[in-house]
């Protein structure tokens, strides 16, 4: 899968932290079920077709479906990752892509990936990619986009494949140790990509609760 340039026009919690330490990016609970997410955007137009709110046994969340597709949504979100470090979410992947290997270009897709976006410069971003891997050792990094994208593996394997996993990822650590710098920016959104195109199979994860916390 081929990551650029992350939607240019748009565009990280211990495990103690309590509600009132964090704030909600976005649970879904608005638009209806069955439709593209209010104030999300796909960076193609067939992307609407990949993501949809659905909701089970009361949980808003977000469904994604990629059948020979690679094609990102995002919300534009500002936060300040000096005072917010921590991006939580939930995510399950239900159908992992066939024969997928993130480390490989003929095979890198992903059943659920999740990034935090930050601006660069006017044509372009940088974004922390996390994603949850068939294969992969968790812990393995990666780039694309010449560096842009730095991607780390927080989750591997298929023993908790359609059940519901909490993450929480320190993406001012992870931006300063990945991009080798100082200082972080302010962040401009999050992302997700469910995709399947390098290895034209079908890819299926959900997404939920995503929040910004203090440490």
């Amino acid at each position: 899968m081929r990551t650029t340039l992350l939607l240019l026009a748009l565009l990280a919690l211990p495990a103690a932290a309590s509600a009132q330490d964090c704030v909600t990016v976005d649970n879904f609970a608005k638009g209806k079920v069955g439709e593209f997410p209010p104030d999300w955007k796909p960076r193609k137009d067939s992307g609407r077709e990949v993501y949809s709110i659905q909701e089970m046994d009361g949980l808003r969340f977000l469904h994604a479906v990629a059948k020979g597709l690679g094609i990102q949504a995002a919300k534009q979100y500002e936060w300040d990752p000096n005072t917010y470090p921590i991006l939580a979410w939930s995510w399950r992947p239900v159908e992992f892509p066939k024969g997928s290997d993130e480390r490989q270009s003929k095979t890198n897709d992903s059943a659920v990936s999740v990034y935090a976006v930050f601006p660069n410069n006017a044509w372009s971003v940088k974004s922390l990619k996390y994603i949850w891997s068939a294969v992969v050792p968790v812990g393995t990094r990666l780039n694309s986009s010449a560096g842009l994208t730095q991607v780390l593996v927080v989750r591997s394997g298929a023993e908790r494949k359609g059940q519901w996993t909490e993450e929480r990822v320190n993406v001012l650590d992870d931006y300063k140790k990945f991009f080798e710098q100082t200082d972080t920016p302010k962040a401009s959104g999050i992302a997700v990509l469910t995709d399947s195109d390098d290895t034209k199979s079908v890819a299926e994860g959900d997404y939920g609760k995503f929040r910004v916390c203090k440490p």
